[in-house]
């Protein structure tokens, strides 16, 4: 569906820099295309089968329900009794992403993937004047239309700057494509509330509305000086450039400042004994992922929450090391350290942090005793073996410690808000 705003001009000099595409309940979606069964039914993606837990994605008829992503389960299930529970499967998520990316790319480059289901368009000199974008952007949903599914449909926004795009897209959904050319500013934009712009939330309101402002009106017609103030410094200043349809700038790409992984245990992995063996299954992967990237750490964090709520943290920082035997010394010491701090009680939650990440293209600072350097190359060595060998053969093909079968059946990856996992973490 086209939605034009009503000043718009059609014509070739009315142009736009940037597409934002969204996929729609993205989760619930595929889990809809993956089992027709549950298609045109409300649809909640949990973590877990409880009613205690929360839903991590909603379908289109769910949310019609209000029912979103963060619903307690308890509470969707009263307000839509006849609501489907899914079992999230991240690995699926993954795969259909990197799919819908090359079938994105079949009509245009990918300027950049923003999140699991959200990507950005810089259009080139060509696909700017708007009836060009429009014509691309039809053809991408038709696209995703004939190769990923009738379920798998997309909000796209079209504007000046990639800021204007992801608020035009999410200005009609679902299946909806919405464009903000710089003549048609503010215009739509009045009609919206402060907490439909990227950037304001709960937190940010209350701060704008100690400057003044509490309409878009009185967003929009604020001073750089008022944005600047109000947020406390030049992201003010970014966002009032972004909403006047200022140019977008490319984001350098920036090496990872941390790698971990977190797990909520389910109860029968809750005693201290087997809550050890997930963690070090976590520390293991996290391993994998840091040789994958190519870096080494220099510090590591191990922090726990318990049944009752209290919480343990340890760090310890080490010379720059990527190897899974000399990273799981260093987590065993800090296990031992954080359940002395917990009494040793049962576990709900485990998280392991790698940092001060250093990478291998950069000079490396040698052991002053060559025996030193040559085991830490050696046993660098045989840790991107085994990751070889559980690439090649399957996870846990070979491990470092015992690992019993019900540890062994989760992959421990999931898709965060800011990070994408690679495709190999669901087979280390």
């Amino acid at each position: 569906m086209l939605s034009l705003p009503p000043a718009a001009d059609e014509s070739a000099s009315s142009e736009v820099d940037w597409l934002f595409l969204d996929l729609n309940s993205f989760f619930a979606s595929v889990e809809q295309q993956e089992n027709p069964a549950l298609r045109g039914k409300p649809v909640a993606v949990v973590p877990v089968m409880t009613d205690a837990t929360c839903a991590i994605a909603a379908s289109a008829q769910a949310k019609q329900f209000g029912i979103k992503t963060g619903t307690n389960i308890g509470e969707a299930r009263h307000k839509c009794p006849d609501l489907q529970l899914v079992l999230a499967r991240h690995d699926i998520y993954v795969e259909y992403h990197h799919k819908i990316i090359q079938e994105v790319e079949r009509h245009y480059p990918v300027n950049a993937v923003c999140s699991i289901d959200e990507m950005a368009l810089r259009l080139d000199k060509r696909r700017r004047p708007l009836p060009a974008a429009i014509d691309l952007s039809k053809r991408i949903k038709a696209g995703l239309r004939r190769t990923m599914g009738e379920c798998i449909t997309c909000s796209i926004g079209l504007a000046p700057n990639r800021f204007l795009a992801k608020v035009a897209s999410d200005m009609q959904k679902p299946d909806g494509l919405v464009f903000l050319t710089a003549a048609d500013l503010p215009g739509r934009l009045l009609d919206l509330e402060l907490r439909d712009l990227p950037g304001i939330g709960r937190r940010m309101e209350p701060r704008l509305h100690a400057v003044g402002i509490r309409t878009m009106r009185e967003l929009w017609e604020a001073s750089r000086e008022d944005m600047h103030h109000a947020w406390g410094g030049v992201v003010g200043d970014r966002f009032w450039m972004a909403l006047h349809g200022e140019p977008s700038e490319d984001e350098p790409e920036q090496d990872p400042k941390s790698i971990g992984h977190s797990h909520v245990l389910s109860p029968e992995l809750r005693k201290p004994p087997q809550a050890a063996i997930v963690l070090r299954r976590l520390l293991l992967k996290a391993a994998s992922r840091l040789r994958r990237s190519n870096h080494r750490a220099t510090e590591m964090r191990v922090s726990l929450r318990m049944e009752d709520g209290l919480r343990g943290e340890a760090s310890q920082r080490f010379p720059a090391v990527n190897d899974s035997l000399a990273l799981t010394d260093v987590m065993r010491r800090l296990w031992e350290s954080v359940m002395q701090q917990t009494r040793w009680q049962r576990v709900k939650k485990v998280a392991v942090t790698l940092s001060g990440l250093e990478s291998l293209t950069q000079p490396q600072q040698l052991d002053l005793f060559a025996r030193g350097e040559d085991s830490r190359q050696r046993r660098e060595s045989l840790s991107r073996v085994l990751d070889d060998i559980n690439k090649k053969h399957g996870r846990d093909s070979i491990v470092i410690g015992f690992t019993p079968d019900t540890v062994r059946t989760f992959s421990g990856s999931k898709i965060a808000f800011n990070r994408i996992p690679d495709r190999e973490e669901f087979k280390e």
